[in-house]
């Protein structure tokens, strides 16, 4: 038998037809095993789930067997050899063969997530992590549709459907449906252009059309739809076609443009002297001074108005970083203006009025 073995084994043919043979096993042992996971976790089937599932792995095992001495044809194991071609005889039935399908598909959907989960990105933001989450989404739903699209047309070829009849239907309807399809298209086109230009990527934060209520950071691009997730948790999909402008706040570098405005009875040049003082204790803070490009700038007097003056500081920082440096900065602001006595715009000073000692202020 060993001689037979090896000489089964020599031929490719023989050697293929093995290996796609365990593949069918194994994906169905994969997709029975997961079901009976899910069962185990509802709680009630504990026990019941375990058992079923040593029991499937049993006989997961014992088929990958037959079918290996089938499919290598080592018929001096002869009991083991009939079992196995009664096995495939039943594949090849038409819900075999679907059944085959299906189990070959998932193992694929598996070997897609490995396949992607082995692209990996460093964990500070920049425009390489961010082309490698694009396409790692990219290429997750591209080969998932390509799996989807062989395992239908296989399924409807077990099931009778000829693969020439069916791409005539499908050109037919193609024809039909051209026109209303011309969006689509567009989605496709414009999803393509933003890849190649790298114009956004996933993890990017954008504004879609100049429309506040489509901003946020990019969780997904195909080639078809972009999803961006908002601050407040919403989902926006916005077909690529539907995307005429992109206002990327994450690409390069960011900024923080940190406005203050102070009343018009405020001392103007102490104002400026704390806003420089903060800045500066800012950028030469430990743990803010890394996300810094640049040293910060102090504009000055940006605006007048019966309101109040407009003071600005600017700072270059790292993408992204602009929003937590803003929320540090107004708290700085606001302590070192309160502790210098200047008002900011909307603020007065409250007069306090103490009664003398022994004053009965009741009627």
């Amino acid at each position: 038998m060993l001689e037979q073995l090896q000489t089964q084994l020599a031929d490719p043919q023989r050697v293929m037809a093995f290996l796609v043979s365990l593949g069918v096993v194994l994906g169905a042992w994969l997709m029975v095993r997961l079901a009976l996971l899910a069962l185990e976790k509802a709680g009630n089937f504990v026990r019941t789930a375990r058992v079923l599932r040593l029991l499937w792995g049993i006989l997961a095992a014992y088929l990958a067997f037959i079918v290996a001495v089938y499919s290598l044809r080592l018929d001096l194991l002869e009991l083991f050899y009939s079992q196995g071609e009664a096995l495939s005889a039943w594949f090849s039935a038409s819900i075999g063969r679907s059944l085959a399908t299906v189990a070959l598909a998932y193992l694929a959907l598996l070997g897609v997530e490995v396949l992607v989960g082995r692209i990996v990105y460093g964990s500070e933001f920049n425009r390489r992590s961010v082309r490698t989450r694009t396409l790692k989404s990219i290429l997750r739903s591209s080969l998932r549709g390509v799996v989807f699209i062989l395992a239908g047309i296989q399924i409807l070829q077990a099931l009778g459907v000829e693969a020439t009849t069916l791409v005539a239907g499908v050109s037919i309807i193609g024809v039909a449906v051209s026109f209303g399809a011309q969006s689509l298209i567009r989605d496709f086109l414009n999803g393509f252009i933003i890849l190649l230009e790298d114009q956004y990527g996933v993890g990017d934060v954008i504004t879609v059309n100049g429309n506040p209520g489509l901003s946020g950071g990019v969780e997904r691009i195909t080639l078809r739809l972009t999803q961006i997730r908002a601050l407040d948790g919403s989902v926006h999909i916005v077909p690529n076609g539907q995307i005429t402008s992109v206002s990327v706040s994450s690409k390069g570098w960011s900024r923080l443009v940190g406005d203050v405005l102070v009343s018009n009875d405020a001392d103007i040049d102490k104002a400026l002297e704390t806003l420089k003082n903060v800045a500066e204790s800012l950028y030469a803070d430990p743990q803010w001074k890394d996300i810094f490009l640049e040293e910060p700038k102090l504009e000055g007097i940006v605006g007048l108005d019966p309101t109040g003056v407009k003071l600005r500081a600017m700072f270059k920082v790292q993408p992204k970083e602009q929003w937590a440096l803003g929320r540090e900065y107004n708290l700085r602001v606001k302590r070192e203006f309160r502790s210098a006595g200047i008002l900011l715009a909307g603020e007065s000073v409250k007069l306090v009025t103490l009664e003398p000692e022994g004053t009965d202020s009741g009627v």
